[in-house]
């Protein structure tokens, strides 16, 4: 590939500013004083998409979309062997300027780059992921990556509908995509070797360690449940409180044990809804409906913290005297990474910040876990979140940061493309 000894690939051609202008024009194109609105099969989410080709036009970089909706720019290569670099450009309503287009514009850059070198030894793709954030169509994420990877049978959203009572087909059909044919896509994993992503971490952690980047090991399996406690409506003054039967407290208590029960495990418990019933100041609450969303790395300490969940749930509905069912709403399997490309990602972090690398799992979902549960290896970059912050305005990352990750993506792709 013509490379000189020593020198990588953002030494050379890449330009992280150049990345960081893209993310301020995009955030000015598709989004308003409430924050990103570029929601997936939207008209604003289509004129991003249509942007990002705008800026791929001019060089011998191919652009089209899969059966599912995915959008493609690949480099052709000396051989059909791919490296894929992969994000997103959806956001959620109101969201953040950096959420998963931070990855997609990187890794134009890098392909970009590439591309003024001449053909490259193995092909190198980009891919901007269809509807990953999932929250228009009732909380089916990562749409486009687990179609591609196997994961998800299209078909089975035909049905849905969004607030508007739009249907998911009707709306992807707009968008040139029949759910029938989408899983025909999966062939594009055919000659796929290795597979990078590079993400905001949407949390703290980074930030309180005083690091500018980590390297994510995998991904934090879900077991997402909903619970209904059923007790009985009272008068709030008349009814001692040692004859009440309240589902409220006993799912207030539900809640702050799964909590103590995920501190415990180093793992994590959110209660996230809870809808009371009938939910007057002067009525005892008959019924509550709650979700537990319960995460670990490891796949036997989630299992153990599900099992815990649910007998403190059982002991204390029989303790306040209520009813109790819970059933799966959700269950996602921990995904380890790539070894061998986490050991290449931590060299490289190492190098640009001159401190050890600091290997951390992704407790939100994305969409390098789908590839790797395909059987693709994968890894993924974080670069730190001022505050902790995502999926809000206020997101942010300093500008020096989101530079670094260009460079570490670049030096990264480097590293995987001498390596295949």
């Amino acid at each position: 590939m013509g490379r000189a000894a020593g020198v990588s690939v953002e030494d050379r051609i890449v330009d992280p500013a150049r990345v960081v202008d893209a993310l301020r024009e995009l955030r000015a194109l598709t989004g308003d004083a409430h924050g990103a609105q570029r929601l997936a099969w939207t008209p604003t989410w289509a004129r991003a998409r249509e942007w990002l080709r705008d800026r791929l036009g001019g060089s011998p970089v191919v652009v089209d979309l899969d059966e599912a909706g995915n959008l493609w720019a690949t480099l052709p290569g000396q051989r059909p062997d791919s490296l894929v670099i992969g994000s997103h450009l959806d956001s959620i309503p109101q969201g953040g300027w950096l959420d998963g287009c931070l990855g997609v514009l990187a890794g134009a850059e890098v392909l970009r780059a590439l591309a003024a070198r001449g053909t490259p030894a193995v092909t190198l793709k980009l891919v901007d992921w269809a509807d990953e954030e999932g929250v228009r169509f009732g909380g089916q994420s990562m749409y486009g990556s687990a179609t591609v990877a196997g994961a998800l049978d299209p078909e089975s959203l035909v049905a849905a509908r969004d607030s508007d009572g739009v249907r998911f087909a009707d709306a992807a059909r707009a968008f040139g995509v029949d759910l029938a044919a989408a899983s025909r896509s999966r062939a594009r994993l055919a000659d796929v070797r290795s597979y990078l992503e590079l993400h905001i971490e949407q949390g703290p952690v980074l930030e309180g360690l005083g690091l500018p980047l980590g390297v994510v090991t995998g991904a934090v399996g879900i077991e997402r449940h909903a619970l209904r406690l059923q007790g009985m409506a009272g008068h709030a003054g008349s009814t001692p409180m040692s004859a009440r039967h309240d589902a409220l407290c006993a799912g207030a208590a539900i809640a702050l044990e799964a909590r103590a029960l995920a501190v415990g495990l180093d793992g994590r418990a959110t209660t996230g809804e809870m809808t009371v019933q009938p939910g007057l100041a002067t009525v005892i609450p008959r019924t509550v409906d709650m979700t537990v969303d319960l995460r670990h790395e490891r796949p036997d300490v989630l299992a153990d913290l599900l099992a815990q969940t649910r007998d403190a749930a059982a002991r204390i509905a029989e303790q306040e005297a209520v009813s109790l069912s819970m059933r799966e709403v959700l269950q996602i399997a921990p995904t380890a990474f790539d070894e061998s490309l986490i050991g290449l990602a931590a060299d490289v972090v190492a190098e640009l910040t001159e401190r050890p690398a600091h290997l951390m799992p992704t407790g939100a979902l994305h969409d390098a876990a789908q590839l790797a549960g395909a059987g693709v290896p994968a890894v993924m970059l974080f670069v730190r979140s001022r505050g902790g912050i995502s999926h809000s305005p206020a997101e942010d990352t300093d500008p020096q940061d989101l530079e670094l990750a260009v460079k570490a993506l670049a030096n990264l792709v480097e590293r995987v493309l001498r390596r295949l």
